[in-house]
């Protein structure tokens, strides 16, 4: 591997880690200074967004219904540094319930999950997540 590319996969996953201490700190700004403007967001069982408003949206209405903290995150980084993905268990809350889902009563759950990254200039230019629904909604059923 080239210095070039060493120094480019050292930075990508410098980039996603300040996303994920951001997100474990609660600070949506600090998520979104990781972001390029026209970000494009894809989350699991859900539609693409695209942009910072809508990422922004997106945050506020999940920390009305969720308390989120991520632990055990592996961060892997291709080659160039262009793509990454991260593997982690979501420890959360269900504080308020959501829209088309079971009622919220405070219910905890852990899940595993994942995010797939496009970087593009030293930012995050594609976050797309994914986790089984239907273990989470087992969890907040039970």
């Amino acid at each position: 591997m080239s210095d070039a590319e060493s120094q480019a996969r050292s930075e990508t996953a410098a980039l996603i880690r300040r996303y994920y201490e951001a997100f474990n700190a609660g600070n949506s700004e600090g998520m979104i200074a990781c972001l390029t403007d026209d970000v494009i967001h894809d989350v699991n069982q859900g539609e693409r967004r695209q942009g910072l408003d809508k990422f922004k949206a997106f945050n506020a209405r999940m920390d009305h219904h969720y308390k989120e903290k991520l632990e055990n995150v592996v961060v892997m980084v291709s080659k160039d540094g262009a793509r990454a993905s991260a593997e982690f268990n979501v420890h959360g809350v269900y504080k308020a319930t959501d829209s088309g889902l079971p009622d919220a009563k405070g219910q905890t759950y852990v899940l595993p999950a994942g995010t797939f990254f496009a970087i593009r200039d030293g930012k995050i230019a594609r976050v797309t997540t994914y986790y089984n629904l239907t273990d989470w909604i087992a969890q907040v059923s039970g």
